[in-house]
């Protein structure tokens, strides 16, 4: 079993940055891969960006691609999302992903923390 908890959303006016976090307990987190998935209101919950557990292979959704930049540290158990230039089209409840295949599918990953609201104003 693995844990996973997010952190680091809030509210920021478009162009603005934040950071997100993801910490992770229970199971070897060093041997998963990471994704970071966004829903927005009435809409499906999306890929954003993916980190294999060596952080050797990592993807982006195109709509945040230049913008975001996903990191890990697996000596701390945590994940990062960095997000630049934030647009309102961002606002979503983010959430953190951990599974055994690093992929832009969120049912390949089998555990999935609470989610983190991003609300971006214009």
């Amino acid at each position: 079993q693995v844990q996973l908890v997010e952190s680091g959303g809030g509210l920021v006016q478009a162009g603005g940055s934040l950071r997100l976090s993801c910490a992770a307990s229970g199971r070897t987190y060093s041997n998963f891969n990471m994704g970071w998935f966004r829903q927005a209101p009435g809409k499906e919950r999306d890929f954003v960006s993916s980190i294999s557990w060596n952080g050797g292979n990592i993807d982006y959704a195109d709509s945040v691609k230049g913008r975001f930049t996903i990191s890990r540290d697996n000596a701390k158990n945590t994940m990062y999302l960095q997000m630049n230039s934030l647009k309102p089209e961002d606002t979503a409840v983010y959430y953190c992903a951990a599974g055994s295949i690093s992929s832009r599918s969120k049912g390949l990953y089998r555990y999935w923390g609470q989610g983190t609201q991003v609300t971006v104003s214009s």
